[in-house]
């Protein structure tokens, strides 16, 4: 089964097209160019028809909060992220993508992927999914080798390095190699949309690791 076959995940991979295409890159260069490299890759994947894969779905205690999370971004731009990921939800296969999750974490987090080397819509070009955090979450320092990475909050609030607290609507960058460190709100859980652009090479072989300092 081919991505032109499954109208659900065209919608998704559309709309996220959309959130790089309508969101503002507030003046920087870099972060244009990250935009345009997500809109020109999802736009390639379009023309490639790549095949569906679907592996089980999972879900992880963090998913108790997936609830909260769609329904808070009614009303708000991203609502529409918010609609079709929600038609997909069951096909979703939550993971924590770390050999070790610190202490704590455990029922806080969770990431999915839906386009890229690991599927359900396979491709080597792009890598697109979401995380969910749980209130009052810590996520710890890391980076990405060779990974240019971007968030798009759509729905709660979140801050990165303590260098100021991001909406919904509001992208975060990082490039390759910048440590980050993500916390959430108190009392609302948070979900994002995350895009990786990179070699083909460096999006296959990425193993997520947490800083030792």
């Amino acid at each position: 089964m081919r991505l032109s076959n499954v109208p659900s995940w065209q919608y998704l991979l559309r709309d996220v097209h959309e959130l790089y295409q309508m969101g503002s890159a507030g003046g920087s260069a870099k972060i244009r160019t990250h935009m345009a490299d997500v809109r020109r890759a999802l736009g390639r994947v379009f023309e490639d028809d790549p095949e569906i894969e679907y592996g089980p779905a999972k879900q992880l205690p963090v998913c108790e909060h997936l609830d909260r999370a769609l329904s808070s971004a009614t009303g708000l731009r991203t609502a529409k992220v918010a609609r079709s990921l929600e038609a997909v939800r069951s096909l979703l296969n939550w993971r924590y993508g770390y050999e070790r999750v610190p202490r704590g974490l455990t029922r806080k987090y969770g990431f999915c992927e839906f386009l890229g080397p690991n599927g359900p819509v396979v491709s080597d070009r792009i890598i697109i999914g979401c995380v969910l955090f749980a209130p009052k979450t810590t996520y710890p320092a890391h980076s990405h080798k060779g990974i240019t990475e971007s968030y798009v909050c759509i729905a709660g609030n979140t801050s990165e390095n303590d260098a100021g607290v991001y909406a919904p609507g509001s992208l975060i960058f990082n490039p390759p190699g910048q440590m980050h460190r993500i916390t959430t709100a108190d009392r609302e859980p948070c979900l994002l949309v995350y895009a990786w652009t990179g070699s083909s090479d460096a999006l296959t072989t990425q193993k997520m690791t947490f800083s030792k300092k």
